[in-house]
């Protein structure tokens, strides 16, 4: 069994345009002194990271490598969420997605465009070192996740026929880099929940490089058991957002939202400690299934401020890594295996 490494910090939310914002050296050092130990880098933010660049020059991945190294943390894993949103999206989302892309690219260009990018994430995640990498899965069917009007028969069938055929491919990349690509189950997305996950799977052909960012505070916000999720789905989960949430329905608002904004809202994104997540049995399944890989604080909240946020963030991961015992607690109730008296306690001797 392994100990859950960490804490780990993703930066997208907190790059800026302000030092030590603005730069990877600037933030990886802000993350050591907070007490994080790794770092997940945004690859659209080329402030911080130059993603083609990195699958095309190993020196350069060692120069990433070095900069974390001085300051005293580790790539944890990169992330692909805009990118990952373009390989698959409804032509309603056109519009809004326009700044997820450089400037001129029609929706056709910014769809091919997104593709190459998963291509060299793979390829850049190989050249780090690194096995799991973060993304989301894109939403074609996600304007008609509520089945009124009355969805016609085979869409939903063919939305998943579609994203099949468009992350299959990409799929095989990362199995040549021997990377596993890991879609973060998110309302928005065509991948939001287990059955949507289970869909996917099956339209790739259960690709094994088809895996979970998993983060409870999404599933609490839908209302899914998210421990019982960890016990359904721990082979498959490769990449751990720790975020909490609160889920508070009144005679006004409930799931949906209303279409109010985050803080009136009863579903709430917090910082850690401040939700209703239950981190300590999140930390203990995480132990009992022997999860391989990081527990990185993706920080969002509608009240407190995101610095205060990240300094809570790295002590209160920390204090929920489980270190794996490497003996039973009985063992020296015990003793050596011995055939022979084993069959006659059982009487069978």
């Amino acid at each position: 069994m392994r100990t859950i490494k960490g804490p780990g910090i993703f930066l997208a939310q907190f790059a800026g345009d302000e030092a030590p914002f603005n730069t990877l050296a600037g933030m990886a050092g802000w993350a050591a002194e907070l007490g994080f130990a790794g770092i997940q880098i945004p690859t659209w933010d080329k402030r911080l990271f130059d993603l083609q660049r990195a699958a095309e020059s190993q020196a350069y991945c060692d120069e990433i490598l070095g900069t974390a190294r001085d300051a005293g943390v580790e790539v944890t894993e990169l992330s692909t969420h805009l990118q990952g949103q373009l390989v698959a999206s409804h032509p309603v989302y056109d519009t809004m997605l326009e700044g997820f892309a450089p400037a001129g690219l029609d929706a056709q260009a910014r769809q091919q465009w997104a593709v190459q990018q998963l291509h060299f994430a793979a390829k850049a995640s190989r050249n780090l070192g690194l096995t799991a990498h973060a993304t989301f899965s894109g939403a074609l069917a996600w304007p008609f996740f509520y089945p009124w009007p009355q969805r016609p028969a085979g869409l939903i069938e063919e939305t998943f026929a579609e994203l099949g055929r468009r992350w299959l491919p990409i799929l095989n990349v990362f199995e040549e880099n021997g990377v596993d690509l890991c879609f973060e189950l998110h309302p928005g997305e065509d991948l939001h929940d287990g059955v949507t996950f289970e869909r996917f799977l099956e339209a790739v052909d259960n690709h094994k490089r088809a895996n979970i960012l998993y983060d409870p505070s999404h599933m609490v916000l839908q209302q899914l058991d998210y421990l019982e999720f960890i016990d359904i789905y721990h082979e498959r989960i490769r990449a751990f957002h720790v975020k909490d949430a609160e889920f508070n329905p009144t005679g006004r608002v409930g799931v949906y939202g209303g279409y109010l904004p985050w803080i009136d809202r009863a579903g709430r994104f917090r910082s850690l400690g401040d939700g209703e997540v239950d981190f300590s049995q999140i930390f203990s399944k995480f132990a009992q299934y022997d999860y391989p890989g990081w527990a990185v604080l993706e920080w969002e909240c509608c009240l407190k401020h995101p610095e205060q946020g990240a300094a809570e963030g790295a002590p209160f991961i920390q204090d929920h890594i489980i270190r794996v015992t490497e003996k039973a607690f009985d063992d020296f109730a015990g003793g050596a295996t011995d055939k022979e008296r084993n069959r006659k306690i059982l009487g069978l001797s």
